[in-house]
């Protein structure tokens, strides 16, 4: 236990239906640490869920967008010219971007 920070240790029992709740609960969270939410729920009694899946939308939007651009920097390093529809593409990826920032600011609100 040297150079520990948390030196006391609880314990106590549950039946299996409480084990089992437990786990469901954490699973909301997710989390696999189960010391880590016991102690945030015995601290401060909740926990807060917060959902990341538009942002993940948006990452995998702008990821798009770099990919579009490194092809149109090959080719326009290997051809000398850019084409149309490869800036429209691009456009069209942008504004479903600022749409889904400016869901997210919605529902921050």
């Amino acid at each position: 236990m040297n150079g520990r920070k948390r030196t006391v240790q609880i314990k106590f029992r549950v039946t299996n239906e409480e084990f089992a709740l437990i786990e469901e609960k954490m699973k909301l969270i997710p989390t696999c640490n189960m010391a880590a939410y016991l102690r945030k729920m015995a601290i401060d009694g909740y926990i807060i869920q917060i959902d990341h899946s538009d942002i993940k939308t948006m990452t995998a939007e702008i990821q798009k967008i770099g990919v579009n651009i490194n092809q149109i920097a090959r080719r326009v390093n290997t051809t000398g010219s850019a084409y149309l529809e490869d800036i429209e593409e691009i456009k069209e990826v942008l504004n479903e971007i600022w749409r889904l920032q400016r869901l997210i600011l919605l529902k921050a609100r």
